[in-house]
């Protein structure tokens, strides 16, 4: 196949075809302009697919072109309440179906390993997205469940049961997991900058020495002064959606100091949860307490914070890196070693309950100076 120029399309001799930024639009584009692709295609001698199914793919040496629910419902042409291809989408983009990956689900038997590959044939019994396999590793198995994950970005993830909630507070709808043949459905909402404020002001201002000093930072002071810190380097995300928003801080004064920027670089973080948590409140989903993980989590600070602003319990649990722990679970389940989501609930671990301290005037304060913030900050209103 001849070189597409874009770079974000990974080909192979197999005739595989695998895009990290898997859009119809881009599979019509690849189609009409790469030579002889849409031929092949039709044929049946060309597939495509997610970063998943391309390693599935040469994992198994090209015997398995599959992928499984969870992200096959981030393509935008994957009906997610039929759980199929959709073929009014398909026609609409001149897609053919035989292109497409087959679709799982999330503990199922994806074919085995190449023996040379590791040494041995491995068999492959569980695939999903990033966020959802957090949220199996997290043991949100139930309607209300709720984890936040803290990298670079924050995602919020809501279990909503057999129901595929409409938002009508720009959350995203998206499935959750499927296991025997059944969807289950949550809301989500994204964050574009968690971690990375933190990065921002180690490596761009090269203010803080590592990320590990914040917490002791956001300790020696009381409070910001007034201070708050939009981190919309890259716009903001749910539930704004404003791409064209640029970061801000407001509220400085000549006694503004190195631990109040931090502090309120953090504190961010948690009112944009907050934001999250209330839209998809008014969407009447159900909230129970929430989980956490991910590097930022580990921060005691934050995650105090964050209990008191939301008003509600925040619990971390033992394992951080609960992205890995829901794939290793998902494995454990087609391979039999668990009964079921009840003893899978149950096998959680927690390792600290930060429990809301801060009163309700507090509270209310601070967030109505953080929604002036954003309200300067929002290119539309």
């Amino acid at each position: 196949m001849k070189n597409t120029g874009c770079e974000e399309s990974i080909t192979d001799k197999t005739g595989l075809l695998a895009d990290p930024y898997f859009s119809a639009s881009k599979i019509r584009w690849l189609l009409d302009n790469i030579e002889g692709a849409r031929e092949q295609a039709e044929a049946g001698k060309l597939a495509f697919g997610t970063v998943d199914s391309f390693l599935l793919w040469r994992l198994t040496g090209g015997a398995s072109h599959a992928t499984d629910a969870t992200n096959a419902s981030r393509t935008s042409i994957f009906n997610i309440h039929t759980q199929d291809w959709d073929e009014d989408l398909l026609r609409q983009f001149n897609i053919p179906h035989s292109l497409l990956p087959e679709v799982k689900d999330c503990a199922a038997d994806f074919g085995i390993t190449q023996k040379e590959i590791f040494g041995r044939e491995i068999p492959v019994l569980g695939i999903a997205g990033d966020q959802q396999s957090a949220s199996i590793g997290q043991a949100c198995f139930s309607p209300g469940d709720v984890k936040s994950t803290y990298g670079t970005g924050c995602f919020v993830l809501l279990n909503t049961g057999d129901k595929a909630l409409r938002s009508r507070n720009k959350l995203l709808t998206t499935v959750q997991y499927r296991f025997d043949g059944k969807t289950t459905y949550a809301l989500e909402g994204s964050i574009f900058i968690a971690g990375a404020v933190v990065q921002w002001l180690r490596d761009a201002l090269q203010i803080i020495p590592s990320a590990e000093i914040t917490e002791e930072l956001a300790l020696s002071v009381e409070d910001t002064g007034g201070v708050y810190f939009v981190p919309a380097f890259t716009g903001l995300g749910a539930p704004w959606w404003d791409s064209d928003a640029r970061g801000a801080i407001y509220g400085l004064s000549r006694g503004t100091g190195i631990a109040a920027l931090v502090r309120a670089a953090l504190e961010s973080v948690c009112y944009q949860t907050h934001d999250l948590i209330t839209a998809m409140g008014a969407d009447n989903a159900e909230l129970k307490r929430l989980r956490v993980d991910g590097g930022m989590s580990g921060n005691d600070w934050v995650m105090q914070f964050l209990a008191d602003i939301l008003g509600t319990p925040v619990d971390r649990p033992k394992v951080l890196e609960t992205t890995a722990l829901g794939a290793a679970i998902l494995a454990g389940m087609k391979a039999g070693l668990y009964g079921g989501v009840d003893e899978l609930a149950s096998n959680w671990q927690g390792d600290r309950v930060f429990e809301p301290s801060m009163s309700q005037e507090r509270r209310e304060a601070l967030l109505a100076g953080w929604q002036d913030a954003v309200a300067r900050t929002l290119t539309s209103r």
